[in-house]
C-alpha cells in the first residue's frame, strides 16, 4: 500500500492563541513579539498584507503600528505551548501515527484512511470546534510534497485550507510554480547553487539525475529529488525527545556589564536547561557558553565570544553542569562592553540508563550528582511555581529571572487560576 502523509500546521498560530481570547480582534492587524519586545515573531494575515516582515525589529515599524492601530502582543510561550498540546494530544486520538515536528506543525500517517481528503476536512473543522484555532493541512505520498502542499493549502483561498497532491499530475503543476527554495530542507544558498546548475523550479530539481545530484551536492537533495516524485523515503519520527542540543539564551531589556550579574543569569539558564534534560532521561556532557553585545552598538564597538567545554561523566545535575558553565563564562568574559545577550548550550546527550564512567575522574573535587534532589527540585518547581518568579526552588548561584520586557503580555488563560477569563 502506497503510504499517505498529512502536514498540519497552524496557521500564524501565537496571533491565533491570542485570538482564542480576544474575539474582538478577528480581521485585524495583530503582532506578536520576540522576547523584550524586540522582533515580530508572529503576523496576522492582516498584518502581512500590511507589508510587515517576519522578525523585523518593532522600532522600524512605530509608525505603521501607529497609523494602522495594530494590536501587539508580547510573548506568552505558557499559553501556546498549552494549545500546542491539546492539538497534539487531540491529533493523536484521531491517527494511527504522528511525528510533531513543532509548536505548530505534525505530520500524519494517513495510509490506512480511506479518503484521506474527506478526513483532513472533517479533522480541521474538528480542531477549530473543539480548540478554535484554524490550521492548513496538506496531503501527499511523501514527507517533503505535503510540506509543498500545506504551503499551498495557506495561499489557495478557494481549498478551503486543505489540499492534497495525490496524482502525478497535481504534483508536476504545484512544483512547476515554485523555486528550490520553497522545497523541505533546500535553504538560500543551496538554492543558488541550484541555480547555478540551471534548476530554477521544484520540477526540475525532481526530474534531475538522481546520481548526479548525490554527486554534485549530497544523498540529501538527492533523496528530496525522490520525494518530489512521490517516492517516501523519509518515514515518520517517533517522538523520543532525541533532541541533539538544549538552547536556552535571552536578549536583556538592561545590558549587563557586572561578571557576577552574569554568573547569576547562565546559572539560571543552565538550571532551566538541565530541567528539560532530566524531563528527557537524559545526561549532558558538554556545554557552550556564549556572550554578545548589540550589533547596532557600533559607538561601543562588537563583541561576541563563546567557549565549549566537557565534563568527564555526563551529568544532569544542575550544580555539575552550572559549575563549568561559570568556568566557560570567565574564559571569555571582558569587562567593559555592556552585554545584550547571553545563553548556553547542552549537548552531547546520553541516557541515564548508559553512562560511560571515566577511569581518570577530574570531576571528584565537585559536588557529586544526586539524582534524587533533582527529582525532588523538579516536583516542587512544577507544582508550585511562584507568582513572581519561574521557580519556588533555585539554587544560591542564580538569580531568579524575570521575564524580560514584556509591554503587551496576556494573561495565562489556560495554566494560572488567576488568570482564568471570566465571562459577564
Amino acid at each position: 500500500m502506497n503510504k499517505v502523509f498529512a502536514l498540519v500546521d497552524c496557521n500564524n498560530f501565537y496571533v491565533s492563541c491570542e485570538r482564542l481570547f480576544r474575539p474582538d480582534l478577528q480581521n485585524k492587524p495583530v503582532l506578536v513579539l520576540s522576547n523584550n519586545d524586540g522582533c515580530v515573531v508572529s503576523r496576522s494575515a492582516e498584518a502581512k498584507a500590511l507589508g510587515i516582515e517576519m522578525a523585523v525589529p518593532v522600532f522600524k515599524i512605530r509608525e505603521q503600528i501607529k497609523t494602522h492601530r495594530i494590536t501587539l502582543f508580547s510573548s506568552n510561550f505558557a499559553l501556546y505551548a498549552d494549545i500546542s498540546a491539546r492539538i497534539m494530544q487531540l491529533l493523536e486520538s484521531m491517527v494511527p501515527d504522528i511525528e510533531i515536528y513543532s509548536i505548530d506543525e505534525a505530520f500524519l500517517d494517513l495510509t490506512e484512511i480511506p479518503d484521506a481528503r474527506d478526513f483532513a476536512h472533517r479533522l480541521k473543522q474538528k480542531i477549530k470546534m473543539d480548540i478554535g484555532i484554524p490550521v492548513s493541512i496538506g496531503i501527499a505520498p511523501t514527507k517533503t510534497l505535503a510540506k509543498l502542499a500545506n504551503d499551498a493549502a495557506k495561499k489557495n483561498i478557494t481549498a478551503d485550507g486543505v489540499v492534497a497532491l495525490m496524482s502525478t499530475a497535481e504534483q508536476r503543476d504545484i512544483m512547476n510554480q515554485v523555486k528550490p527554495n520553497v522545497i523541505w530542507g533546500i535553504g538560500k544558498r543551496l538554492n543558488k547553487r541550484l541555480a547555478q546548475w540551471g534548476i530554477f523550479s521544484a520540477l526540475q530539481l525532481a526530474q534531475s539525475n538522481h546520481a548526479w545530484l548525490r554527486q554534485h551536492f549530497s544523498v540529501c537533495v538527492a533523496k528530496t529529488a525522490l520525494e518530489l516524485n512521490g517516492q517516501s523515503c523519509l518515514s515518520l519520527q517517533e517522538n523520543d525527545n532525541s533532541t541533539q542540543q538544549i538552547l536556552h539564551s535571552r536578549s536583556f531589556a538592561q545590558r549587563i556589564q557586572q561578571q557576577t550579574q552574569m554568573r547569576q543569569i547562565l546559572s539560571a539558564f543552565t538550571a532551566q536547561a538541565a530541567e528539560k534534560l532530566r524531563a528527557q532521561n537524559k545526561q549532558a556532557k558538554t556545554i557552550c557558553v556564549f556572550i554578545r553585545t548589540s550589533a547596532f552598538a557600533h559607538h561601543s564597538g562588537y563583541y561576541a565570544q563563546h567557549a565549549t567545554g566537557s565534563l568527564a561523566i555526563a551529568s544532569s545535575d544542575t550544580r555539575t553542569l552550572a559549575a563549568l558553565a561559570i568556568k566557560l563564562l570567565q574564559r571569555i568574559w571582558k569587562d567593559g562592553p555592556a552585554y545584550a545577550k547571553a545563553g548556553i548550550i547542552l549537548s552531547d546527550f546520553s541516557s541515564n540508563n548508559l553512562q560511560q564512567l571515566s577511569l581518570f575522574n577530574d570531576q571528584l573535587d565537585s559536588v557529586p550528582d544526586n539524582a534524587q534532589l533533582m527529582q525532588v527540585i523538579d516536583a516542587i518547581n512544577s507544582q508550585h511555581r511562584s507568582s513572581k518568579h519561574s521557580k519556588s526552588i533555585w539554587f544560591g548561584s542564580m538569580r531568579p529571572q524575570d521575564s524580560g520586557k514584556k509591554q503587551h503580555t496576556s494573561p495565562a488563560y489556560t495554566t494560572r487560576w488567576t488568570d482564568i477569563l471570566q465571562v459577564t
